[in-house]
């Protein structure tokens, strides 16, 4: 195995959900030289890739389809903000979340919308007809978290692109 090829393994290994523009980026290879040996590794099932709302994550093979959607969509920021406000709080409406996070309420909607698909929260109507939404697995979801550490870089990148794309949740 060449030596890129294991630098890529062993990112994959380390940063579970990462993303193709992160790895080649974050391993200065060419995107060219990054889809060679991700492509190598996935055919030996030594990496795992999943298409997760627009971007290619990577995993190693030991993490089920769940895991690798919390472990992915929790890499954005506006869903690692509204699952770690879950995390505190239990159980919020939409609403509250919008209000907590500063952010418009379509996108929020959007992103529960994101999280229930994934089987992350779980969504119901209160009593005042307000979404109310939970984690679906708190427990596992907390393990899970621990394995992801979002990088400076990584938060910078998602507060960038939510400027440019005016925080329209269809960007």
């Amino acid at each position: 195995m060449s030596d890129v090829r294991r630098q890529v393994r062993e990112h994959v290994r380390t940063n579970p959900g990462v993303h193709f523009n992160k790895l080649a980026r974050t391993l200065d290879i060419a995107t060219g030289q990054a889809q060679y040996h991700l492509r190598r590794l996935i055919r030996r099932d030594e990496v795992v890739a999943e298409r997760i709302r627009g971007r290619t994550h990577y995993f190693e093979p030991e993490y089920d389809a769940w895991e690798r959607r919390v472990l992915a969509l929790y890499r954005r920021e506006t869903a690692r903000e509204i699952i770690t406000l879950l995390l505190d709080e239990g159980t919020l409406s939409a609403t509250a979340i919008a209000e907590r996070l500063d952010l418009a309420r379509s996108t929020v909607s959007w992103h529960i919308d994101t999280l229930v698909d994934a089987g992350i929260i779980d969504r119901w109507y209160g009593e005042r007809g307000q979404v109310e939404v939970t984690l679906a697995r708190p427990e596992e979801t907390v393990r899970l978290l621990e394995a992801v550490a979002p990088s400076l870089a990584d938060t910078l990148v998602d507060r960038f692109m939510r400027l440019v794309d005016g925080g329209h949740p269809s960007a």
